[in-house]
């Protein structure tokens, strides 16, 4: 079944995660993808493990899914041909380097864009290709502390955390998505490609949302909350009897019938508890109420109340709960592919579900080099002079 991107053809010359996780989801959805490496391999996250699997990384096969892969040397003039080649019959071309290289290599959008003025080019840098930082690299953790990310994650006694995943690589690379495909459909009508300037600076600081919003409205810092919420109580976690869970409380209706559940109805009508705004002002004083109630009882029970009465509420699972939950099977999240080298695999899966173009598997994550003949055939060129 065609995908919803059938006939869309990338060039990708991104590497590590925000460029690759966003042509993967383009592959995804069918289009072709082509990922560029220098000879052997440059893309750092063949090598970063471990795990794995009979020389294989883990991190690589995460995001590189559904690709080709062709190998070229873009110190040599055939190997800047061959770029230019490709990008003649591509609809969007991808990239990563430090702000100025592709200027420097004779692949900036200018150039390519005389060459196919239709391409969609995009550019993904820590900082952006304006500005004061354009010249700084950016990695994931540096961009979350600078963006404030990590002065709202965390608690007062653990100080600054980080998110448990590269989570500004992952952001600039949805937003990369975004851009890309918004810029395809607005090329139907001008026929005209354009570029994009993604940084991951740009994209942590927009996920700031509500937290970055109450700064913007009231002038105040905001404090590491841990898992409460700076907006909402109670909606946080709370130990039970054999563990934890969250409870999302988000509106009075549901404070009340959760102070049903709990046995403890006076709560809900104590004057410092009744509204949302009042039990944020006097969070200190009800979350140790609520918490005490909890602790009797194991997660389950909670769990089963909670269900029954529309309060939304979870547990906290490991991953290996996460990988076998039901939920997550029905609805395809895990998959087993075939790979050359590092035999039977098992990948996360897509969670764009389209009815008549859904996303699909059709490639495994490429060995380097895997696909250089064939396409460099294709553009009349030969492997020996590149």
């Amino acid at each position: 079944m065609a995908g919803a991107l059938e006939n869309i053809k990338i060039l990708d010359l991104s590497r590590v995660l925000a460029g690759p996780y966003c042509t993967m989801i383009l592959g995804d959805l069918g289009a072709e993808v082509i990922k560029v490496e220098a000879p052997g391999g440059s893309d750092e996250t063949r090598k970063w493990g471990p795990p794995f699997q009979n020389g294989v990384s883990a991190y690589y096969l995460s995001a590189n899914r559904n690709k080709k892969s062709i190998t070229l040397d873009l110190k040599s003039p055939e190997g800047i041909e061959a770029i230019k080649e490709l990008a003649r019959e591509s609809d969007v071309v991808i990239n990563n380097f430090k702000t100025g290289t592709m200027q420097r290599l004779g692949l900036d959008y200018e150039t390519l864009s005389e060459i196919n003025p239709g391409i969609v080019y995009c550019s993904i840098t820590g900082f952006g290709e304006t500005g004061p930082y354009k010249d700084m690299p950016g990695y994931d953790f540096i961009i979350q502390a600078m963006s404030g990310l990590m002065s709202i994650t965390g608690d007062s006694e653990s100080g600054p955390q980080k998110v448990g995943v590269a989570i500004t690589d992952i952001l600039t690379g949805l937003y990369a998505c975004i851009g890309i495909q918004g810029a395809l459909l607005e090329r139907t009508q001008s026929g005209k490609g354009q570029k994009l300037d993604l940084s991951l600076y740009d994209s942590a600081v927009s996920a700031l949302v509500n937290i970055g919003s109450n700064y913007l409205m009231a002038g105040k810092i905001p404090a590491a909350l841990g898992n409460q919420h700076a907006n909402i109580v109670p909606y946080q976690t709370f130990a039970t009897m054999d563990g934890q869970m969250v409870i999302a409380v988000g509106n009075d209706n549901q404070f009340n019938r959760l102070c049903k559940i709990l046995d403890k109805p006076e709560y809900a009508s104590d004057e410092r508890f009744q509204t949302n705004p009042d039990r944020v002002a006097n969070r200190e004083a009800l979350i140790p109420l609520l918490q005490k109630v909890f602790s009797t009882k194991p997660t389950a029970y909670w769990q089963e109340k909670c269900q029954e009465n529309s309060i939304p509420c979870g547990p906290i699972q490991t991953i290996d709960e996460v990988a076998n939950d039901p939920q997550l099977s029905e609805r395809n999240m895990f998959i087993n592919a075939e790979h050359p080298t590092a035999g039977g695999i098992q990948m996360i899966g897509s969670p764009l579900k389209l009815s008549r173009t859904p996303a699909n598997v059709n490639r495994h994550p490429p060995d380097a080099g895997e696909h250089t003949e064939t396409i460099l055939e294709q553009l009349g060129l030969t492997k020996s002079k590149n």
